[in-house]
């Protein structure tokens, strides 16, 4: 019998569950962990960030409950522990379930990881899910004209004119990989880095000292889920596929083995979906990526956005 494969998923919130959904599919075949960004600073997790002088829980929140083997991701876990916000109860006012078992339960302990194990024993989580850093950071955008754009929530929904592109993005303060994400990439098969915020989700998560480090002495393959899609709304990065791994390429110590990309033409009912959701198509440019492989395949759902499922199914190929 085969060792089942290692896999660590790379990236915030979204992206993250949705790959780790799509691995789910498989879990006979790999042995999945998930390392998330520290660097949300909007809504919720910002409020209680600030509040309570603790690390950011809604991105990492989204990746256990993806991880459970028990219950639902989207019809029991994600509306119970994530969409349901508190109203008219003063200082709980937007906050879900989840992000104050994660915050109470570190204040009680003492430690975040220690809360993030316990809400990962709750819901029959299939693997471990480890924050990139536990240093307090604030994302720090470069523009190329030159300013400066400081915390996760303004460069996501930025204010400035969005023909202003991000030039550079950095951490606000030294951080370290978190020892048991480092070990995890070091013994990993594969590292994907997942669909969602290039800048904001991706790389954000690589940017404490030690991540190029592990990568270097990982033998991993290192695969890319571009998706297809950018927001409309969101941070003024690239928008064509090929700009998309050149930018992730500039923060890694080695390139990209494999691209999977969805190339998935729209019906009009999926163009109302990604309309009404204010995204936005990448341009597919497989001419212009010269080392990478490139799979492009068709994994959207019918109503519109990644399939987990067809995903699955090609994770099961691509990564078997």
């Amino acid at each position: 019998m085969n060792k089942k494969k290692k896999v660590v998923v790379i990236g915030g919130g979204n992206g993250s569950a949705t790959i780790i959904r799509s691995l789910k599919c498989n879990v006979d075949l790999f042995d999945i962990s998930a390392i998330i960004s520290m660097a949300d600073s909007g809504g919720s997790s910002g409020r209680l960030r600030e509040e309570f002088d603790t690390l950011p829980p809604g991105d990492i929140l989204r990746a256990i409950l993806a991880m459970s083997a028990n219950y639902d991701y989207e019809t029991i876990l994600k509306p119970l522990f994530y969409k349901k916000r508190y109203q008219g109860i003063n200082k709980l006012n937007g906050h879900n379930l989840g992000n104050i078992f994660l915050v109470l339960a570190s204040q009680y302990s003492g430690d975040f990881v220690s809360a993030v194990r316990a809400l990962e024993q709750s819901v029959g989580a299939v693997g471990k899910v480890y924050p990139s850093t536990v240093n307090r950071v604030q994302l720090v955008a470069e523009l190329d004209n030159g300013d400066e754009v400081f915390s996760e929530a303004e460069i996501d929904r930025p204010k400035y004119d969005r023909s202003i592109k991000i030039k550079k993005i950095k951490l606000s303060d030294k951080a370290i990989i978190y020892p048991e994400a480092f070990e995890t990439i070091v013994k990993a098969d594969y590292i994907i880095f997942s669909t969602g915020s290039l800048f904001c989700s991706v790389i954000a998560t690589i940017l404490p000292d030690g991540f190029a480090d592990a990568f270097l002495k990982s033998n991993a393959k290192f695969i890319y889920i571009a998706g297809n899609k950018f927001e409309l709304d969101g941070e003024t990065g690239p928008i064509c596929m090929s700009k998309n791994l050149n930018t992730l390429e500039e923060y890694l110590p080695r390139r990209i083995d494999k691209m999977i990309f969805n190339v998935h033409e729209l019906n009009e009912l999926q163009k109302e979906y990604y309309k009404n959701k204010r995204w936005g198509l990448l341009d597919y440019d497989p001419e212009n990526v010269k080392s990478t492989v490139i799979v492009g395949e068709n994994f959207e759902r019918k109503i519109g956005g990644l399939d987990a499922n067809i995903l699955g199914n090609i994770f099961k190929r691509e990564l078997v």
